[in-house]
């Protein structure tokens, strides 16, 4: 039974990025549909489940989008007008519905990573 998850930790403070909003994007030939849009818990993490549940799944393209320079805001850092990273935007493939996709970010006002977690 395969799901979507995501875990955003702030490494500019060594902890998870509580608060940060994330939208979910289905994309497709008409374009984007947001899926889910929420903020992440005091872990970093989703609350109520995976981003995506096995009944969601499906083979495709998808779009996570984090809302970074507002979360860094709300934590008190001064950011420059424009910010240097505002929204992080990750275009990802899910290519077999049945597995297990998880996405971390690990980010700050000056940058960020993710990879294919387990």
């Amino acid at each position: 039974m395969g799901h979507l998850s995501t875990h955003v930790l702030d490494t500019a403070h060594g902890r998870p990025a509580a608060g940060m909003a994330v939208h979910l994007q289905r994309l497709g030939p008409g374009g984007a549909e947001t899926v889910k849009s929420l903020r992440l818990n005091a872990d970093g993490r989703t609350d109520g489940g995976p981003l995506l549940d096995a009944a969601s799944m499906a083979v495709g393209p998808w779009r996570l989008l984090f809302e970074v320079a507002p979360y860094f805001r709300a934590c008190g850092v001064e950011l420059p007008e424009p910010p240097f990273i505002d929204t992080v935007t990750l275009d990802f493939g899910i290519a077999d519905a049945a597995g297990h996709y998880h996405v971390p970010l690990l980010v700050s006002p000056w940058s960020y990573s993710t990879y294919r977690g387990s």
